[in-house]
């Protein structure tokens, strides 16, 4: 498993959410993320591929040299639970920004096609919030994961379109002991 600084690199998330559920070279990548660089691009996707986050799955040759396609090794691209209890508040506080800077970043270039209509194409944001035992919460998580794993093995066609879903799963801990929400004395 990769660390959080690794993965939640600005560039190298971009191009791991650019390949969640797609198979491309690194020249459509380039196409679909115009402002890198094709020198960082192509830096990135090789420090990604030799963590083994990504897989070469197609080579063939072009001009003289070979393309190869790249898709993401789904259970390689996670921070695991131990990596995650080494982490310091502040490296959470940084992953976290930088994970929600991706997903408004994405929301916004989704929003900047012309043909972008949230309501038709089924954008959703929305929250919600359960009481659960930590075994209920546990198996909660992996009802998600598991509904969510279900369906990374279609493919295009058919009349699919790729949506990315995110997942953000925060404890709303009450600052009182007695579970108010205030401030123990208030």
């Amino acid at each position: 498993m990769a660390t959080a600084n690794f993965l939640l690199h600005p560039v190298r998330l971009r191009i791991l959410q650019t390949l969640l559920g797609a198979e491309l070279t690194t020249a459509q990548l380039r196409e679909r993320l115009p402002d890198v660089s094709p020198a960082t691009m192509y830096r990135h996707v090789a420090a990604l591929t030799q963590a083994g986050i990504l897989e070469v799955v197609r080579e063939r040759p072009v001009r003289g040299t070979v393309e190869r396609s790249y898709r993401v090794r789904q259970g390689k691209a996670l921070v695991d639970a131990d990596a995650r209890t080494t982490m310091t508040k502040d490296d959470h506080r940084q992953a976290f920004t930088v994970f929600t800077g991706a997903l408004m970043a994405d929301f916004d270039r989704y929003l900047s096609h012309d043909d972008a209509e949230p309501a038709r194409d089924g954008v959703l944001y929305r929250q919600g919030a359960v009481w659960v035992t930590e075994e209920e919460y546990a198996a909660l998580v992996e009802e998600f994961t598991a509904a969510v794993a279900r369906r990374t093995h279609t493919t295009p066609g058919d009349g699919r379109t790729r949506h990315v879903l995110s997942l953000v799963l925060v404890p709303d801990k009450p600052r009182g002991a007695d579970g108010s929400g205030r401030p123990d004395g208030d």
